[in-house]
């Protein structure tokens, strides 16, 4: 992955991917439970359903509640805008049309289980980032960066997570 020189406004993104032992099924149902979500991170601390919606679907949306050392805590609301069972699970964070950023799980078949990935793009829209790139322009691509790596290492320990539940 190439990041070096990232500026938020390129919509930098970040890709992570594992094969489980499991059919992909049996992983949807996983990574389409954005509850559990919390149990595979350490920033994100709670998730809920919102609007009437107890589930995934199109247009559903969920709030999160997030704890950053640098960043302090804060919530967003999500609206899921991709949702094909055993293929992809998708929301966009904040405003759908100009999301602070983006996140994908795809699901194929593969190996006599499932190939997973977890992608990930910032911007277009503002997010907690756009402030402290605000305060610190000289230092927009370090800041990309460093927050991009951070999403990868979070990223990697959630397919590990998924990766365990699924095959137990």
């Amino acid at each position: 992955m190439e990041w070096t020189g990232a500026r938020y406004a390129d919509g930098p993104t970040v890709e992570v991917s594992t094969w489980i032992a499991a059919p992909p099924g049996r992983v949807w149902a996983l990574v389409s439970d954005v509850t559990r979500m919390p149990e595979m991170s350490e920033e994100l601390q709670s998730v809920r359903w919102v609007d009437g919606a107890t589930g995934p679907a199109v247009g559903a949306r969920f709030v999160g509640r997030n704890k950053h050392e640098a960043f302090g805590e804060w919530e967003t609301t999500s609206t899921v805008v991709a949702c094909e069972p055993g293929r992809v699970f998708s929301w966009a964070v904040g405003d759908p049309d100009e999301p602070s950023a983006v996140w994908r799980f795809g699901l194929a078949p593969g190996n006599g289980g499932t190939e997973l990935s977890q992608w990930m793009r910032m911007g277009p829209g503002r997010s907690g980032l756009s402030f402290a790139i605000d305060a610190m322009p000289e230092k927009e691509q370090k800041i990309v960066f460093v927050r991009l790596r951070e999403f990868e290492r979070g990223m990697t320990s959630a397919l590990e997570h998924i990766r365990q539940w699924a095959e137990a």
